[in-house]
Formats: structure tokens, sequence, C-alpha cells
């Protein structure tokens, strides 16, 4: 018999295969299912269960023993307890910035220095001084919280299994992995030779590229995410360390300390592997992780000017985004002459370069009592209509930017 993974675990599993029931837990997700199949009740999953059941078309999943489920409790809940350390920082952290209360020294934020600072701050009214206290009690239970968890996960590796053992060890060898991430992948993964080739295993942790190709188009892209997210978090971690040229620290020499040659040389070969590999990347041109756009929009941020007084000069706009690393707003006037001021290479007019050249950064007339605008622009419309339209509206605002410069010239002129 079989049952989807669900809520429930492994309960069901241990109790059945003790009773001598072959019994197998197969992962919902890759159920066969029918795209115009809309009724969903017990008897029919049931019955679609059986079916496939019979048919093989099921994959089962790797089911634990009850102390190894036991020990990835543990992880997972040290797991959890940094996320409630991540927000109760963020609750005191943004609590502080509100009022304006910052150190007068320069001092890295979670620090013992910073937290007695932190303690000395001081509020008029008795409601935010309930707040701060409770708000600084919750950073502290986390913290207090999190050391509990990892005395714990220290005492549960030492009772662990030799096999056990001997693996966390030798995952400690790599770089950028210490005993709470080696213990992490042996609970996250178990087996680690159940796994044939890297490729599953980097499957069953959802690392691998996504993929939609037919005939003789390929189409790779970002990873699919269908896994272990656990997993594939320290994962991605771990890798981030083999960014620097291969070299063996302190900490790395102290875990290696009581490791066999061989599993040292593994370590070393993988640091060289994975660092030529990174080059590899970048001289390729994979650009490393930046905060900004998703999707692939390229989004201009153009500061259209500060508050002119009269007699006063112009002061330039400020080009902000990914293009402000290319140059300032010369830069992109010349970048927007290089592709053909306006006209593509059929000579005729482009309505795409045309929207690109209308981002100028030219400061805006603000006159008394309104305020600064910020306008963000993006160089992926909809469709040409909106292209058109836009750059309809630009000529527009140009024409009435000239009147209103004209009209302060000659007011500046008769007050003189």
């Amino acid at each position: 018999m079989c049952y989807e993974a669900g809520p429930t675990g492994y309960v069901l599993y241990w109790q059945l295969t003790a009773l001598g029931v072959k019994c197998e837990v197969v992962a919902p997700t890759l159920v066969p299912t029918k795209a115009g199949d809309r009724v969903k009740t017990d008897r029919r999953d049931a019955l679609k269960l059986a079916r496939s059941y019979r048919a093989g078309d099921l994959t089962p999943v790797w089911v634990p023993d009850a102390a190894h489920e036991a020990l990835r409790d543990l992880v997972r809940a040290r797991e959890a307890a940094k996320k409630d350390q991540l927000r109760a920082r963020h609750r005191l952290g943004k609590f502080l910035l509100r009022h304006g209360r910052r150190p007068s020294t320069a001092m890295r934020a979670w620090t013992q220095q910073h937290l007695t600072w932190v303690k000395t701050v001081l509020f008029e009214h008795a409601a935010q001084e309930a707040t701060l206290l409770d708000y600084l009690h919750e950073v502290e239970h986390q913290a207090d919280r999190i050391a509990r968890l990892e005395r714990a996960i220290d005492d549960a590796v030492k009772t662990a299994p030799e096999r056990v053992r001997t693996v966390i060890e030798a995952l400690q060898a790599l770089r950028g992995i210490a005993q709470v991430s080696a213990v992490t992948i042996v609970t996250e993964v178990g087996e680690l030779s159940r796994f044939p080739k890297p490729r599953q295993l980097m499957g069953y942790s959802g690392a691998v590229a996504s993929e939609d190709s037919t005939g003789p188009r390929t189409r790779r892209g970002g990873i699919t995410k269908t896994g272990n997210a656990h997993l594939r978090r320290v994962v991605i971690e771990a890798a981030w360390a083999y960014r620097y040229r291969p070299a063996v620290g302190d900490a790395l020499r102290k875990r290696q300390a009581c490791l066999t040659p061989e599993v040292k040389a593994i370590a070393w070969k993988a640091q060289h592997r994975l660092h030529g590999r990174y080059c590899w990347l970048t001289a390729k041109g994979k650009c490393k992780q930046e905060g900004g756009d998703r999707g692939g929009t390229r989004t201009i941020r153009v500061h259209l000017g500060n508050r002119r007084t009269r007699g006063s000069q112009s002061t330039p706009g400020i080009v902000r985004g990914r293009i402000a690393q290319r140059g300032d707003v010369a830069a992109m006037q010349h970048r927007i002459r290089s592709i053909g001021g306006g006209r593509g290479a059929h000579g005729k007019e482009n309505p795409r370069l045309i929207y690109a050249a209308s981002l100028r950064a030219r400061p805006a007339l603000l006159f008394r009592g309104s305020s600064r605008r910020i306008t963000i622009m993006r160089f992926r419309p909809a469709n040409i209509r909106v292209i058109n339209r836009r750059d309809s509206a630009s000529a527009t605002s140009d024409a009435a930017y000239s009147r209103a410069e004209t009209a302060m010239k000659k007011r500046s002129e008769t007050t003189s």
C-alpha cells in the first residue's frame, strides 16, 4: 500500500512496517494528474493512487527512522529560531530608527556594545518605554533560544551513530560548511549514497536550471526550486565561500585537524574546482546578485531637479539606478547618440529609441508651494502606442518648459 506525504509525517509508515505490512510514501507533487480533471474527492484520490501505484507511475520518497527524524526536527527548530531572531531585531531596529535614536559613535549592529547602548536609550512617554523593553526582551530571548538549541545540537551529534558522525566531520572539511551546516545537510538528505550522480542530488534540492525547449530551440531559466528548501539554502550559502581564492584559514584548519589526508585532499580539490568555476562564470558575464528590478526590466530613477529661487542657476538632474554605474547624464546622452540618435538601421525613426532619448535629466521648474518630483521610467513599455503617447507628452512638456523658462528670465530681468 501507499499514501501521499503530508503534514501527518511518517507515523503511519512506521506503524505499518512494524506490523510487517509493505508501505511506501509517495511524493504528492509527482503524482500524475489529468489537466481537465476538476473534481477532487477522497474516493477519487484513493482510486487514482491505487491505479498509479499498480502501473508503477508513483515516485516513493526516502523515509528516515525515528532518531534521524528527531535530529532533523532539532535542526529545523534552530532555523525557525534564527528567523524569529531576525524579525525581532527588525522590530527593535526600525522602532529606534523611526524615533531618530542612533548611537553617537560608529558601531556594528547587534554586538554587545550595541545592545548596551540600546539599554541606555530613554523616551519621554511611558508607553514607548514599555515598547522598547518588550522589543529588547524579545531580542535577548531569541539569542538565548538559539544558544540553547545549538548546545542541544552539539549533544545530539555526540550521541549520533558512528556513520552519521563520520559524514558530519567529513563535510566540515569543505570551505563554508561548519557543524550546523553539516548537520543540516545530513539530516535533510539522509543517505548521500542513494544518489548515483551529483545532478540527482542537486535536483533533490531544487537547485537545477529550469528548461522550456522544443525542437531546435533551447531555453533555460532560473532554478526550479522544486525540492528541499532547507538543503538548498545551506548549499547556496556555502557556495558563496568559493568566490575567494583557495586557502585554509584557522577555523578550517581546526575543523580538519582530526580528518584523514584523503578527506583533506578532496576538500582542497573542491576549493580549486569551485573557485575556477566561479572565475569562469564571471568571465562569461555572469553578474553577482544585485538588488533592484525583478524580471529583467531596467529602471532609471531620474531626479528632475531641486527647488529654484529667483536668479539662481538650475541644478543638473541626478540620474540614479543601474545606469549610474556607467556614467552621469552626459554618458547617458552619449549612449543614446551612439545607438543612432532615435533612428534605426532602416533610416526611419525608431519609437523605442525616441522613448529612451526622452529620458533627459532636465531640472523641473518648481514654483512656490510645490515639492520635488521623482519620476520612475522603464525601458520596457507595454506597446508602441504607449511609446508614441509618452513621446507626444514629452514634446508637450518640453514646449511648456521652454515657455516657463522664458517667462522666468523676463521676470528676473524686470526685477533687476
